[in-house]
């Protein structure tokens, strides 16, 4: 009797992950019904759930992925990859405060998805989401296609004085200095936290 199993994946973040995924996962022969930023649906056969789940797990663990256990940890991935889908999709200008967006697109209270977080990530969805913008910043100053106030505009910061002083503490270097280092230093959006 077929059936679907659902797979929940922490640390997926960006399109690439999808592709690496959905090729290991072909090749070994699991045919996948969806595959979405966080989630994995795949057509099973019931005497052989097991088999199934064997297969993709070791998919996913060779990737560096986990199954998220439970509703909490779930939630958690859904907010980073809503967080970072924002940071990607530039210029940045949503119309709504941070903890209003989250809660209208994941239909939950903000502070419910703001103490889960807190708990699961030892840090805020703020903090969290200030180093995803950085990390955005970095990856801009690298293309050297933007003025520093470009920057700040599209990724929706008041003023460039105000991008400069959270660049700094987060990185414990100027924007500038940054610009003209030899060796760039980034992380990837997975392992932000």
């Amino acid at each position: 009797m077929e059936s679907t199993r659902i797979y929940w994946i922490m640390n997926m973040v960006c399109r690439r992950c999808l592709k690496v995924i959905k090729h290991e996962l072909e090749e070994i022969n699991i045919e996948i019904l969806s595959l979405e930023l966080g989630k994995l649906t795949v057509r099973s056969i019931k005497n052989i759930d097991k088999e199934i789940d064997a297969k993709v797990l070791g998919v996913l663990h060779s990737n560096g992925f986990e199954i998220a256990k439970s509703e909490d940890e779930m939630l958690v991935e859904e907010v980073k990859i809503t967080l970072i889908d924002l940071v990607k999709d530039l210029p940045m200008h949503i119309k709504e405060k941070t903890s209003e967006h989250l809660a209208m697109t994941l239909h939950r209270d903000y502070k419910i998805l703001s103490k889960l977080f807190s708990k699961n990530e030892h840090t805020t969805i703020e903090k969290y989401f200030i180093k995803l913008k950085i990390e955005r910043v970095k990856e801009l100053i690298q293309l050297q296609q933007y003025t520093f106030s470009d920057i700040a505009y599209m990724l929706d910061y008041s003023s460039v004085n105000h991008l400069s002083r959270q660049f700094k503490n987060i990185t414990g270097i100027s924007m500038t200095d940054y610009k003209n280092a030899e060796g760039w230093e980034r992380n990837f959006y997975d392992e932000i936290i």
